[in-house]
Protein backbone atom coordinates (compact mmCIF):
# COMPACT_ATOMS: atom_id res chain seq x y z
CA UNK A 1 0.00 0.00 0.00
CA UNK A 2 1.04 3.28 -0.78
CA UNK A 3 0.85 5.89 2.12
CA UNK A 4 0.25 9.18 1.36
CA UNK A 5 -0.46 12.26 3.69
CA UNK A 6 -4.10 11.65 4.46
CA UNK A 7 -3.64 7.94 5.07
CA UNK A 8 -4.18 7.28 9.06
CA UNK A 9 -4.52 3.52 8.87
CA UNK A 10 -0.59 2.94 9.36
CA UNK A 11 -0.55 5.07 12.38
CA UNK A 12 1.84 8.23 13.36
CA UNK A 13 5.25 6.32 12.21
CA UNK A 14 3.64 7.22 8.20
CA UNK A 15 3.97 10.90 9.27
CA UNK A 16 5.97 12.63 7.44
CA UNK A 17 8.97 14.91 8.96
CA UNK A 18 8.10 18.87 10.20
CA UNK A 19 11.31 19.31 7.80
CA UNK A 20 12.67 17.19 4.96
CA UNK A 21 15.44 19.06 2.66
CA UNK A 22 17.16 16.96 -0.18
CA UNK A 23 20.60 19.07 -1.39
CA UNK A 24 18.81 22.58 -1.13
CA UNK A 25 20.72 25.90 -2.84
CA UNK A 26 20.37 29.61 -2.54
CA UNK A 27 22.49 31.39 -4.86
CA UNK A 28 22.86 35.39 -4.51
CA UNK A 29 25.58 36.74 -7.23
CA UNK A 30 28.74 34.29 -7.15
CA UNK A 31 27.85 33.75 -3.67
CA UNK A 32 26.19 29.84 -2.93
CA UNK A 33 24.32 31.03 0.90
CA UNK A 34 23.17 27.62 0.68
CA UNK A 35 25.23 24.71 -0.93
CA UNK A 36 23.10 21.56 -0.72
CA UNK A 37 21.52 21.08 2.76
CA UNK A 38 19.98 17.83 3.34
CA UNK A 39 17.90 18.03 6.79
CA UNK A 40 15.44 15.90 8.01
CA UNK A 41 13.80 17.50 11.53
CA UNK A 42 10.85 15.32 13.37
CA UNK A 43 7.84 16.81 14.27
CA UNK A 44 7.41 17.62 18.17
CA UNK A 45 10.98 18.83 18.64
CA UNK A 46 13.59 21.60 18.90
CA UNK A 47 16.16 21.19 16.15
CA UNK A 48 19.06 23.40 16.48
CA UNK A 49 20.87 25.04 13.40
CA UNK A 50 24.36 26.49 14.94
CA UNK A 51 26.69 28.29 12.71
CA UNK A 52 28.54 31.73 12.75
CA UNK A 53 27.53 34.90 10.70
CA UNK A 54 27.22 34.52 7.15
CA UNK A 55 26.86 30.42 7.18
CA UNK A 56 23.83 30.33 5.34
CA UNK A 57 21.04 30.01 8.38
CA UNK A 58 18.46 32.55 7.93
CA UNK A 59 18.50 31.92 3.86
CA UNK A 60 17.41 28.16 4.88
CA UNK A 61 15.32 29.54 7.49
CA UNK A 62 13.59 32.27 4.66
CA UNK A 63 13.54 29.06 2.35
CA UNK A 64 11.48 27.00 4.41
CA UNK A 65 9.27 29.60 5.41
CA UNK A 66 8.69 30.63 1.55
CA UNK A 67 9.96 33.50 1.60
CA UNK A 68 12.71 32.71 -0.52
CA UNK A 69 12.45 30.48 -3.73
CA UNK A 70 14.79 27.96 -3.72
CA UNK A 71 17.38 27.75 -6.53
CA UNK A 72 18.01 23.90 -6.40
CA UNK A 73 16.98 21.07 -4.95
CA UNK A 74 13.95 20.59 -2.68
CA UNK A 75 12.21 21.61 0.90
CA UNK A 76 9.15 19.70 2.15
CA UNK A 77 7.17 20.84 5.34
CA UNK A 78 4.80 18.54 7.14
CA UNK A 79 5.28 16.38 3.50
CA UNK A 80 4.66 19.71 1.21
CA UNK A 81 6.71 21.58 -0.81
CA UNK A 82 7.59 24.90 -0.19
CA UNK A 83 7.16 25.51 -4.24
CA UNK A 84 4.30 24.14 -5.63
CA UNK A 85 2.44 24.20 -2.02
CA UNK A 86 3.84 27.12 -0.72
CA UNK A 87 0.13 28.25 0.41
CA UNK A 88 -0.83 25.36 2.55
CA UNK A 89 2.85 25.32 4.29
CA UNK A 90 2.31 29.00 5.05
CA UNK A 91 -0.54 28.07 6.81
CA UNK A 92 1.18 25.65 9.06
CA UNK A 93 4.43 27.85 9.69
CA UNK A 94 5.56 30.92 11.20
CA UNK A 95 8.27 32.29 11.76
CA UNK A 96 10.24 34.70 14.30
CA UNK A 97 12.89 36.37 12.64
CA UNK A 98 16.21 38.49 14.26
CA UNK A 99 14.63 41.74 14.49
CA UNK A 100 10.83 42.60 16.22
CA UNK A 101 8.51 42.76 13.46
CA UNK A 102 5.70 44.11 15.95
CA UNK A 103 4.57 47.47 15.48
CA UNK A 104 6.41 49.72 18.22
CA UNK A 105 4.14 53.03 18.49
CA UNK A 106 1.32 50.45 19.36
CA UNK A 107 1.05 49.21 23.12
CA UNK A 108 1.79 45.38 23.34
CA UNK A 109 -2.06 44.71 23.68
CA UNK A 110 -3.01 46.34 20.48
CA UNK A 111 -0.36 44.69 18.77
CA UNK A 112 -1.27 41.53 19.51
CA UNK A 113 -5.34 42.24 19.19
CA UNK A 114 -4.76 43.85 15.77
CA UNK A 115 -3.07 40.38 14.33
CA UNK A 116 -5.13 38.23 16.14
CA UNK A 117 -7.92 40.47 14.20
CA UNK A 118 -5.79 39.66 10.61
CA UNK A 119 -5.81 36.12 11.83
CA UNK A 120 -9.25 35.72 11.53
CA UNK A 121 -10.17 36.23 15.18
CA UNK A 122 -13.65 37.98 15.98
CA UNK A 123 -12.97 40.96 18.44
CA UNK A 124 -13.73 39.34 21.12
CA UNK A 125 -11.86 35.91 20.75
CA UNK A 126 -8.76 38.36 19.51
CA UNK A 127 -8.56 40.52 22.26
CA UNK A 128 -9.14 36.95 24.92
CA UNK A 129 -6.53 35.45 22.55
CA UNK A 130 -4.20 38.48 23.71
CA UNK A 131 -5.06 38.56 27.12
CA UNK A 132 -4.27 35.03 27.40
CA UNK A 133 -0.43 35.74 25.41
CA UNK A 134 0.11 38.55 27.40
CA UNK A 135 -0.24 36.73 30.96
CA UNK A 136 1.56 33.83 30.01
CA UNK A 137 4.17 35.83 28.66
CA UNK A 138 5.15 38.12 31.63
CA UNK A 139 3.54 40.89 29.95
CA UNK A 140 0.55 41.54 31.55
CA UNK A 141 1.26 44.86 33.41
CA UNK A 142 3.23 46.24 30.33
CA UNK A 143 0.21 45.37 27.98
CA UNK A 144 -0.65 49.33 27.87
CA UNK A 145 2.90 50.50 26.98
CA UNK A 146 4.30 51.37 23.77
CA UNK A 147 6.09 48.87 22.17
CA UNK A 148 8.76 51.08 21.71
CA UNK A 149 8.99 51.43 25.72
CA UNK A 150 9.75 47.88 26.06
CA UNK A 151 12.81 46.12 27.17
CA UNK A 152 14.72 43.76 24.56
CA UNK A 153 13.76 40.87 26.35
CA UNK A 154 10.16 42.20 26.47
CA UNK A 155 9.94 42.63 22.64
CA UNK A 156 11.66 39.13 21.95
CA UNK A 157 8.79 37.62 24.54
CA UNK A 158 5.83 40.22 22.19
CA UNK A 159 7.52 38.70 18.68
CA UNK A 160 6.88 35.49 20.06
CA UNK A 161 3.57 35.94 21.46
CA UNK A 162 2.75 37.38 17.96
CA UNK A 163 4.10 34.36 16.34
CA UNK A 164 1.81 31.86 18.07
CA UNK A 165 -1.44 34.22 18.20
CA UNK A 166 -2.58 31.06 16.05
CA UNK A 167 -0.49 28.15 17.26
CA UNK A 168 1.89 26.78 14.28
CA UNK A 169 2.61 23.33 13.48
CA UNK A 170 6.12 24.77 13.21
CA UNK A 171 7.92 27.70 14.64
CA UNK A 172 11.17 28.95 12.86
CA UNK A 173 12.65 30.99 15.77
CA UNK A 174 15.60 32.93 14.09
CA UNK A 175 18.13 33.91 16.76
CA UNK A 176 15.67 35.05 19.07
CA UNK A 177 17.84 35.91 22.16
CA UNK A 178 20.31 37.82 20.09
CA UNK A 179 21.90 40.97 22.02
CA UNK A 180 19.32 39.67 25.22
CA UNK A 181 20.89 39.68 28.69
CA UNK A 182 20.85 36.34 30.67
CA UNK A 183 17.72 36.73 32.56
CA UNK A 184 16.04 37.36 29.37
CA UNK A 185 17.47 34.69 27.47
CA UNK A 186 16.28 31.92 29.99
CA UNK A 187 12.70 33.38 30.27
CA UNK A 188 12.75 32.80 25.87
CA UNK A 189 14.05 29.68 26.43
CA UNK A 190 11.35 28.53 28.82
CA UNK A 191 8.43 30.20 26.39
CA UNK A 192 10.05 27.50 23.39
CA UNK A 193 9.92 24.42 26.10
CA UNK A 194 6.46 25.35 26.68
CA UNK A 195 5.83 26.04 23.29
CA UNK A 196 6.80 22.74 22.20
CA UNK A 197 5.36 20.81 25.19
CA UNK A 198 1.62 22.00 23.31
CA UNK A 199 2.71 20.13 20.40
CA UNK A 200 4.53 22.59 18.44
CA UNK A 201 7.85 22.03 16.29
CA UNK A 202 10.43 24.13 16.43
CA UNK A 203 13.56 24.91 14.26
CA UNK A 204 16.04 27.30 16.31
CA UNK A 205 18.67 28.88 14.66
CA UNK A 206 21.91 30.37 16.72
CA UNK A 207 24.98 31.44 17.43
CA UNK A 208 25.06 30.39 21.27
CA UNK A 209 26.64 27.40 22.08
CA UNK A 210 24.80 27.15 25.34
CA UNK A 211 21.56 27.91 23.78
CA UNK A 212 21.92 24.74 21.24
CA UNK A 213 22.95 22.92 24.79
CA UNK A 214 19.80 23.69 26.48
CA UNK A 215 16.99 23.51 24.01
CA UNK A 216 17.35 21.22 20.69
CA UNK A 217 16.80 17.26 20.49
CA UNK A 218 19.39 17.40 17.89
CA UNK A 219 21.95 19.48 16.20
CA UNK A 220 22.92 20.27 12.68
CA UNK A 221 26.09 22.67 12.21
CA UNK A 222 26.09 24.34 8.71
CA UNK A 223 28.87 26.42 7.46
CA UNK A 224 29.60 27.99 4.05
CA UNK A 225 26.43 27.15 3.44
CA UNK A 226 26.79 23.21 3.97
CA UNK A 227 26.06 20.82 6.80
CA UNK A 228 28.78 19.50 8.29
CA UNK A 229 27.55 17.67 10.94
CA UNK A 230 24.79 16.67 12.42
CA UNK A 231 22.93 14.96 15.17
CA UNK A 232 22.48 14.64 19.16
CA UNK A 233 24.36 17.02 21.58
CA UNK A 234 26.14 13.74 22.93
CA UNK A 235 27.18 12.52 19.23
CA UNK A 236 28.32 15.79 18.01
CA UNK A 237 30.48 15.78 21.23
CA UNK A 238 31.95 12.38 20.44
CA UNK A 239 32.69 13.04 17.19
CA UNK A 240 35.45 15.82 18.35
CA UNK A 241 37.47 12.60 19.78
CA UNK A 242 38.23 13.49 23.13
CA UNK A 243 36.41 13.89 26.61
CA UNK A 244 37.75 14.76 29.98
CA UNK A 245 38.65 12.74 33.38
CA UNK A 246 38.79 15.25 36.11
CA UNK A 247 40.72 14.14 39.16
CA UNK A 248 41.25 15.83 42.51
CA UNK A 249 43.62 13.97 45.10
CA UNK A 250 43.45 14.18 48.79
CA UNK A 251 47.45 15.17 48.83
CA UNK A 252 49.28 18.07 46.70
CA UNK A 253 52.43 15.21 47.23
CA UNK A 254 50.87 12.77 45.78
CA UNK A 255 50.04 14.94 42.12
CA UNK A 256 53.12 14.17 39.92
CA UNK A 257 52.75 10.03 41.19
CA UNK A 258 48.90 10.68 40.04
CA UNK A 259 50.33 12.48 36.60
CA UNK A 260 52.34 9.51 35.91
CA UNK A 261 49.50 7.01 36.25
CA UNK A 262 47.28 8.67 34.18
CA UNK A 263 49.88 9.45 31.40
CA UNK A 264 50.56 5.52 30.96
CA UNK A 265 46.86 4.28 31.69
CA UNK A 266 45.50 6.79 29.61
CA UNK A 267 48.35 7.42 27.00
CA UNK A 268 46.98 10.70 27.20
CA UNK A 269 48.11 14.13 27.84
CA UNK A 270 47.54 15.32 31.66
CA UNK A 271 47.38 19.07 32.49
CA UNK A 272 48.14 19.89 36.32
CA UNK A 273 45.19 22.24 37.01
CA UNK A 274 45.71 25.64 39.16
CA UNK A 275 44.08 24.04 42.21
CA UNK A 276 47.74 22.16 43.64
CA UNK A 277 45.46 18.93 43.88
CA UNK A 278 43.96 18.36 40.72
CA UNK A 279 44.63 16.95 37.46
CA UNK A 280 42.82 16.54 33.88
CA UNK A 281 43.46 14.04 31.15
CA UNK A 282 41.89 13.53 28.24
CA UNK A 283 40.31 10.15 26.97
CA UNK A 284 39.59 9.33 23.48
CA UNK A 285 35.61 9.94 22.66
CA UNK A 286 35.52 8.47 19.04
CA UNK A 287 34.53 4.80 20.29
CA UNK A 288 31.37 5.27 22.22
CA UNK A 289 30.77 7.05 25.64
CA UNK A 290 30.99 3.37 27.55
CA UNK A 291 34.79 3.06 25.87
CA UNK A 292 35.45 6.36 27.03
CA UNK A 293 34.02 5.38 30.74
CA UNK A 294 35.63 2.39 30.99
CA UNK A 295 39.45 3.96 30.08
CA UNK A 296 38.50 5.89 33.13
CA UNK A 297 37.60 3.72 36.06
CA UNK A 298 41.00 1.76 34.71
CA UNK A 299 42.31 4.51 35.59
CA UNK A 300 40.71 4.98 38.71
CA UNK A 301 41.82 1.60 39.44
CA UNK A 302 45.14 2.08 38.47
CA UNK A 303 45.57 5.12 40.70
CA UNK A 304 44.00 3.09 43.95
CA UNK A 305 46.36 0.13 42.75
CA UNK A 306 49.34 2.81 43.31
CA UNK A 307 48.03 3.84 46.74
CA UNK A 308 46.85 7.67 45.83
CA UNK A 309 43.89 8.54 47.22
CA UNK A 310 41.17 10.29 45.27
CA UNK A 311 38.57 13.13 46.58
CA UNK A 312 36.85 13.75 43.44
CA UNK A 313 36.34 12.20 40.01
CA UNK A 314 34.42 12.98 37.22
CA UNK A 315 34.23 12.28 33.76
CA UNK A 316 32.87 14.80 30.91
CA UNK A 317 32.48 15.16 27.13
CA UNK A 318 33.61 18.58 25.37
CA UNK A 319 31.51 21.51 25.46
CA UNK A 320 29.67 22.70 22.56
CA UNK A 321 32.15 25.44 22.52
CA UNK A 322 34.75 23.04 21.41
CA UNK A 323 32.69 20.86 19.00
CA UNK A 324 31.97 23.90 17.21
CA UNK A 325 35.22 25.12 16.75
CA UNK A 326 36.78 21.91 16.32
CA UNK A 327 34.02 21.46 13.04
CA UNK A 328 34.84 24.40 12.08
CA UNK A 329 38.66 24.58 11.83
CA UNK A 330 38.51 21.32 10.17
CA UNK A 331 36.65 22.76 7.51
CA UNK A 332 39.03 25.95 7.12
CA UNK A 333 42.07 24.11 7.68
CA UNK A 334 44.66 26.66 9.64
CA UNK A 335 42.17 29.29 9.37
CA UNK A 336 43.78 31.46 6.84
CA UNK A 337 41.29 30.39 3.64
CA UNK A 338 38.21 30.91 4.71
CA UNK A 339 35.67 32.15 7.03
CA UNK A 340 36.43 31.51 10.87
CA UNK A 341 34.21 30.47 13.62
CA UNK A 342 33.08 33.73 14.19
CA UNK A 343 32.02 33.64 10.28
CA UNK A 344 34.83 36.39 9.25
CA UNK A 345 37.02 36.25 6.39
CA UNK A 346 40.81 35.66 7.30
CA UNK A 347 41.90 39.16 7.20
CA UNK A 348 38.82 39.85 9.67
CA UNK A 349 36.30 41.23 7.26
CA UNK A 350 32.65 40.00 6.55
CA UNK A 351 32.42 36.12 4.94
CA UNK A 352 34.20 37.31 1.74
CA UNK A 353 37.26 38.17 3.28
CA UNK A 354 36.21 41.73 1.99
CA UNK A 355 35.37 45.17 3.90
CA UNK A 356 32.91 43.67 6.57
CA UNK A 357 29.64 43.37 4.54
CA UNK A 358 27.61 40.35 4.62
CA UNK A 359 27.07 38.44 1.38
CA UNK A 360 24.93 35.40 2.03
CA UNK A 361 21.89 37.19 2.02
CA UNK A 362 20.68 40.62 1.42
CA UNK A 363 17.40 39.71 2.77
CA UNK A 364 18.36 38.66 5.97
CA UNK A 365 17.71 42.22 7.63
CA UNK A 366 13.79 41.85 7.05
CA UNK A 367 11.45 40.38 9.01
CA UNK A 368 8.36 38.83 8.54
CA UNK A 369 5.59 36.44 9.66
Amino acid sequence: MTTTDTDTTSGPATDPPAIETHQLVKVFGTNRAVDGIDLRVPAGTVYGVLGPNGAGKTTAVRMLATLLRPDGGEARVFGKDVVRDADAVRARVSLTGQYASVDEDLTGAENLLLLGRLLGHGKAAARQRAAELLEAFGLADAAGRQVKNYSGGMRRRIDIAASILNTPDLLFLDEPTTGLDPRSRNQVWDIVRAVVAQGTTVLLTTQYLDEADQLAARIAVIDHGKVIAEGTKGELKASVGSGSVHVRLREAGQRPAAERVLTSVLDATVTLDPDPVALTATVDGRASELGAAEEAARALAELARAGIAVDNFALGQPSLDEVFLALTDRRTGDGRDGAGPDGRGPDGGGPDGGDGTRVDDPTERTTAR
